[in-house]
């Protein structure tokens, strides 16, 4: 799970290719690196990371493929344009994360889940089979425990919502998962509702209400739902940020 256990709990280390694509990655989309500058030459960045040419080369295809970087013979390794970088992948979601959270990067995330995400719930509601009804009510049971962490409470979340994506049956909604977890680290770091035994009955109740719409194979009623537990975690950020609770 890797945007909200990097934000929840902090990155991973991982070996040269991928210390260098963190390092280089983080600080372009952080601004360290501005948009449109040019990265320095191949001995430089191997003298500077540490690595081989083929190391340094295989970091240059991860974040091209990302569209962070551009290559062009006799100009060199452009950083693109803010607009042309990849917001679905998890590396980048996670670098924009630790760039700081600010109340419209928050509205971004919830936007596209409203758009996702009741459609998925809507989805499910048609295809999901008993089985996997049945564990859906057993996570959403999971979120009433009042033993619950910040920590372990998002994680419970977040695999509520991809069990959601899956039923669905639609392996688009399943691949944009990264942008869910993006935005229950965003909720989860700014207003956890395991700092009370309230807002785990809230949350475990709200959640409840789609299981129980899917399970009554309820399409509009899921939508509704879901869109209805998007909104309340919205409006925690919102209240977060503009009392001046961030840490």
């Amino acid at each position: 799970m890797g945007v909200l256990e990097s934000r929840l709990f902090g990155p991973k280390p991982r070996g040269s290719h991928g210390l260098v694509v963190e390092l280089l990655g983080s600080a372009i989309v952080t601004g360290e690196i501005p948009e449109g500058s040019i990265l320095p030459g191949d001995p430089e960045l191997m003298e500077r990371f540490g690595v081989s040419r083929t190391v340094l080369r295989e970091v240059m295809k991860t974040l091209a493929a990302k569209h962070l970087i551009e290559a062009k013979s006799r100009v060199g390794t452009r950083v693109l344009a803010r607009e042309r970088w990849n917001f679905i992948d998890a590396d980048v979601i996670g670098w924009r994360l630790r760039a700081g959270i600010d109340l419209e990067f928050a509205a971004h995330l919830a936007d596209m889940r409203l758009a996702l995400e009741p459609a998925a719930a809507a989805l499910a509601a048609r295809h999901a089979s008993s089985d996997e009804l049945i564990a859906l009510y057993a996570i959403a049971a999971r979120m009433e425990d009042p033993a619950h962490t910040r920590e372990s409470i998002a994680q419970v979340d977040l695999e509520f919502h991809v069990a959601i994506a899956r039923m669905s049956r639609n392996p688009f909604m399943r691949s944009v998962t990264s942008l869910i977890e993006a935005a229950l680290a965003v909720i989860f770091h700014l207003s956890s509702p395991a700092t009370s035994s309230e807002g785990l009955r809230t949350l475990a109740s709200n959640h409840l209400h789609i299981v129980h719409a899917i399970a009554a194979r309820d399409a509009p009623r899921a939508e509704e739902a879901m869109r209805h537990v998007i909104g309340m975690g919205m409006d925690g950020v919102e209240r977060t940020v503009k009392t001046g609770l961030s840490r």
